[in-house]
C-alpha cells in the first residue's frame, strides 16, 4: 500500500505538539500531528485527582487563549488544563489524528525525508518534530523487593488514598508530585512517611506576587544553562488548596514524617541516607535566595510592594531533621504502599535515526537535533530553564518551526535553466 505523504509529522499532541501544530501552520507548512490517545492525554490519565497546575493561569497558557472558567490567579484543575489544549487545538485547526501509535521512523536511503511508520499505514515526511516531551516511562528505582509490601506504584498511578490498602504510605520523592501526594495522604488521615532529596522550593507568593511573576522579571525563567549540578534537581512548588508555599517543616507539624534518600532495602527494612538536614537546608537556601533577588529588585526599581520580614524566617527543625530516622522497618511501622514520585524517562525505542548521545539523551540545540530534519521538543532546559513549562513550549515551537520553513526555503530553491530558456541567436 502507497505511504501518505507530508512535509511534517509532529508526533505528540501534548502541549509541545499543540505548539507545533500552531507554528507551523503559521508559516504554512503542511504537517500531521499524530497522538496514540487522546489530546492531552497524560493530564487526564496519568496524574491524580486532585491535581492542579502548578502555575497560576494568568502564566501557564498559551499567548492566544486564555482560561475562561479559571480565575487568572487560581490555579487549574488537570481536567480544565487538558480541556484547555483540546480547545486550543480546535482553535487552530490543529490536524491532530487520535489514536493513531507510531511505531518507528527512520531515514529514506537515496532521497530526502523519512518514513514513519504507524499503527494506521506509514506516512513520507520531509521533517519530524518529536514532541513528546520527558515524562515519558515512569522511574521506578529497583530498591524495595516486590514483595516488601502490597502495593508499590508510580507517581503517575496514583489517584486517591482510597485506592491504596489500609496502613501507612511510605512516599518517595520530595518535588511537586512527592510533595503533594503526601499531603493529600496525611490529610486522610494515613500514617505518612516522605523520603526528601535535593529540591528547590521557591516561594508560591512574595510580596503580592506569584514566584512565576519573579522568576520572570528577574530574568530566571530564560537561563539557558541550570546551575552546577542542578540539571535534574525537583521543584517543590504546589497550586494545591488555592496555592502555597511548600514548608517540609510544616509538614512535619501535620504529622508527616521525613526521612533522608531511600538507599536500600534488606530483609524489609529501609535504609536511608544521612543527608536530610542537607537536603532540606540546601532548599531553604535557595529560597531565601530567591526571596533576596525579589527584595533587591523591588528597591532597585522604586516598586510599592508590600514587604514580608516574616517570609525570611524559617522556623525550628523537626525533630525527624535533628534526630533523623536511618532505618525503617515496613511492617513493624505498618507501611502496606509505597508511592515512588521519582520523576520519568525518555523512550525514543521507536525512533531509529542519528540525533543521540552515548547515553540515549537527545542531541540538540534548542530543539534542532544532531540528525537533520529531526526536531525535538517539551524537553527541560531544551533551550532555557522554562522549556518544558506550558508557555515556554510555545516559544521553543516558535523556533522550531522557524527553523523548518527556513529549511523548507532552501529546499525549494530550483536554479532557472536559463541556457535552455534563452533564445536561439541566429548567425548573422
Amino acid at each position: 500500500m502507497p505511504s501518505e505523504e507530508t512535509e511534517v509529522v509532529v508526533v505528540g499532541a501534548g502541549q509541545a505538539g499543540v505548539a507545533a501544530s500552531e507554528h507551523l501552520g503559521a508559516h504554512g507548512v503542511p504537517h500531521v500531528v499524530l497522538e496514540r490517545h487522546r489530546v492531552a492525554e497524560r493530564w487526564r490519565s496519568e496524574r491524580w485527582d486532585s491535581l492542579v497546575a502548578n502555575g497560576p493561569a494568568w502564566h501557564d497558557r498559551f499567548p492566544g487563549l486564555e482560561f475562561t472558567d479559571v480565575d487568572p490567579d487560581g490555579f487549574a484543575s488537570k481536567e480544565q488544563v487538558a480541556e484547555y489544549f483540546t480547545a486550543y487545538a480546535e482553535k487552530i485547526g490543529a490536524p491532530v489524528r487520535c489514536g493513531v501509535e507510531v511505531t518507528d521512523v527512520r531515514r529514506h536511503i537515496g532521497r530526502p525525508g523519512f518514513r514513519v511508520e504507524t499503527s494506521r499505514g506509514s506516512i513520507d515526511a520531509r521533517f519530524v518534530v518529536v514532541a513528546t516531551g520527558a515524562f515519558q516511562r515512569p522511574v521506578f528505582p529497583p530498591i524495595v523487593p516486590h514483595d516488601a509490601v502490597p502495593v508499590q506504584i508510580h507517581s503517575s498511578g496514583y489517584r486517591n488514598p482510597d485506592q491504596l490498602p489500609e496502613g501507612a504510605v511510605l512516599v518517595v520523592g520530595a518535588g511537586s508530585s512527592g510533595v503533594q501526594i503526601a499531603d493529600e495522604l496525611r490529610r486522610s488521615g494515613r500514617r505518612t512517611f516522605l523520603s526528601v532529596g535535593p529540591h528547590d522550593r521557591p516561594p508560591r507568593e512574595y510580596r503580592g506576587r506569584d514566584f512565576c511573576w519573579w522568576l520572570g522579571v528577574l530574568g530566571l525563567w530564560d537561563a539557558e544553562t541550570p546551575p552546577q549540578g542542578a540539571e535534574h534537581v525537583t521543584i517543590a512548588v504546589s497550586g494545591a488548596r488555592g496555592g502555597h508555599t511548600v514548608d517540609f517543616r510544616a509538614l512535619a507539624a501535620d504529622g508527616v514524617e521525613l526521612l533522608g534518600v531511600t538507599a536500600s532495602c534488606e530483609d524489609g527494612v529501609l535504609r536511608f541516607a544521612p543527608d536530610l538536614a542537607e537536603n532540606i537546608a540546601l532548599g531553604d537556601e535557595k529560597y531565601l535566595a530567591l526571596l533576596r533577588a525579589a527584595d533587591e529588585y523591588v528597591e532597585r526599581n522604586g516598586l510599592d510592594l508590600p514587604e514580608e520580614p516574616q517570609a525570611h524566617v524559617l522556623g525550628p527543625d523537626p525533630v525527624s531533621v535533628t534526630a533523623p530516622r536511618l532505618e525503617l522497618d515496613l511492617a513493624e511501622a505498618g507501611v502496606t504502599s509505597i508511592v515512588w514520585a521519582t520523576g520519568f524517562a525518555t523512550d525514543y525505542g521507536w525512533l531509529d535515526v542519528d540525533a543521540f548521545d552515548e547515553k540515549g539523551r537527545p542531541q540538540q540545540r534548542r530543539g534542532v537535533s544532531s540528525e537533520p530534519g529531526v526536531y525535538f521538543l517539551g524537553l527541560p532546559w531544551l533551550s532555557r530553564r522554562g522549556s518544558s513549562f506550558i508557555w515556554g513550549v510555545w516559544h521553543d515551537a516558535r523556533y522550531v518551526a522557524d527553523h523548518i520553513a527556513t529549511r523548507r526555503g532552501y529546499l525549494a530553491y530550483a536554479r532557472a535553466d536559463r541556457a535552455a530558456a534563452a533564445p536561439a541567436t541566429p548567425n548573422s
